[in-house]
């Protein structure tokens, strides 16, 4: 690489010249840009670089997975994060080296692209049967209308296939379905961080009329150690004896009826109870248990 920006590294040079920063570059690349189009770069060191900021990335081929070079990156780095360093302390806040090249690369080759034939297959990202169903039924509504027969067909939770009439192009085509609106069905599904407390709901959680105790118990412990003296002049010696003191408080305890319903029940009778998020995980996969809870349990 440094041959080829015209550096000499032969001699001398090779051995004053050290490189302190060796990245790694990736890029992602949609199937509606062409040659030209500009691309986001993501910028990170695979040597012991501590900090990118200020840094700038020399002309660099971005290749595929079949090594071939699809565009060329460079330009200045951008880091959203900062790392101070001191004599006695040291402050740094995100990730410094990780840096980021805004419309850093250019789009050098096409991407291979299917031929323009009679039958398009629809890919669902979230895949999910009755999902998949209504753009069928939205889409063959369209159709009757637009060219007097149905074009959609479900072959899977996840594709769909299309074909497309002999008068209109695919891009065309593709474009008036994708102008269409549904309404996705949701799964419902409760996910639960343990680490960080963070419990998130959608809304199409429902809960069948149950009832909830729960009590908070805490302890404390209290450590208050003596220590035996000997007389003096003595051949005794100074012993350390513990001295423990736990006390136990358990609060709570009273039972809370949820009625059945959504969302909205379910998170009023939580708030209700009154306890911390921790609380709330275990309330959960206790409702989970007893078969109220008809959602998916999801725990990270």
């Amino acid at each position: 690489m440094i041959r080829a920006l015209g550096i000499a590294a032969t001699g001398m040079n090779a051995q004053a010249l050290r490189v302190d920063v060796i990245a790694m570059t990736t890029s992602a690349v949609s199937s509606s840009q062409t040659v030209g189009s500009r691309l986001d770069v993501n910028v990170s060191p695979m040597g012991d670089a501590t900090s990118l900021r200020g840094g700038m990335l020399v002309m660099t081929p971005l290749q595929g997975a079949n090594n071939i070079t699809y565009a060329v990156a460079q330009g200045m780095i951008t880091v959203a994060s900062f790392d101070a360093k001191g004599q006695g302390e040291q402050l740094s806040e995100g990730v410094p080296t990780a840096g980021r090249i805004t419309n850093g690369a250019i789009l050098e080759r096409d991407l291979p692209r299917a031929p323009d034939t009679a039958t398009l297959n629809l890919e669902l990202h979230n895949p999910d049967p009755r999902t998949a169903m209504q753009i069928v039924d939205a889409i063959n509504a369209y159709s009757k209308g637009r060219f007097g027969k149905a074009l959609a067909e479900e072959q899977s939770p996840r594709f769909i296939r299309l074909t497309r009439p002999k008068a209109i192009s695919a891009t065309r085509f593709v474009s008036e379905i994708g102008a269409l609106r549904t309404v996705p069905d949701s799964q419902a599904r409760i996910v639960v961080d343990q680490r960080s407390g963070t419990i998130v709901m959608n809304s199409a959680v429902q809960i069948l009329p149950v009832a909830v105790a729960h009590g908070n118990l805490s302890v404390r412990i209290t450590e208050t150690p003596n220590v035996s003296q000997p007389e003096p002049l003595s051949s005794g010696t100074t012993i350390v004896t513990p001295n423990t003191a736990i006390k136990a408080k358990e609060t709570g305890g009273h039972f809370v009826p949820i009625g059945g319903g959504n969302l909205n029940t379910l998170i009023q009778g939580l708030n209700q109870i009154g306890v911390k998020p921790s609380g709330i995980i275990s309330i959960l996969q206790a409702i989970k248990s007893s078969g109220a809870l008809q959602a998916d349990l999801v725990v990270q």
